[in-house]
């Protein structure tokens, strides 16, 4: 019991982003993901920029939705982001036939990938509230 609220706390400084049901092998997607891993934020999506893989892309969007979700909801600052934990897992599995010859029907898996990506970094610095500013400008001239 105790070492899963000690988990949620060491959890509390991470923000995640996921990508579910990605419509590619989830081996293809990992060799792509291996590349970036324990890597800042603004160096993988350099690097995957320039990776002429296909697998590339959906990598990409899940680490801008990352940072976006780090910057807009979290407080922390772009420059800082590093990536924690970068997992790449199998998805659903869709079963389908290919017809062969005599009538046969040939079966095989399209594979789907599950993409996880944990970002960590350091919080903005807080700026002191407008209200107070004012207040205190007030309180001067009064004076």
């Amino acid at each position: 019991m105790a070492n899963t609220t000690k988990n949620r706390v060491a959890d509390a400084d991470k923000v995640r982003a996921y990508a579910k049901g990605v419509d590619q092998a989830p081996r293809k997607v990992s060799l792509v993901a291996s590349l970036v891993r324990n890597r800042t934020v603004a160096d993988a999506l350099v690097i995957l920029n320039h990776t002429p893989k296909r697998a590339a892309r959906p990598l990409i969007k899940v680490i801008e939705s990352a940072q976006a979700n780090a910057v807009n909801n979290h407080g922390y600052d772009a420059k800082t982001l590093t990536i924690t934990t970068l997992s790449v897992t199998t998805g659903t599995r869709l079963k389908r036939f290919v017809p062969a010859s005599r009538g046969r029907a040939l079966p095989f898996q399209k594979k789907s990938s599950n993409i996880l990506i944990e970002v960590t970094g350091a919080l903005k610095p807080k700026k002191a509230p407008v209200k107070a500013v004012a207040d205190k400008a007030e309180k001067e001239e009064t004076k």
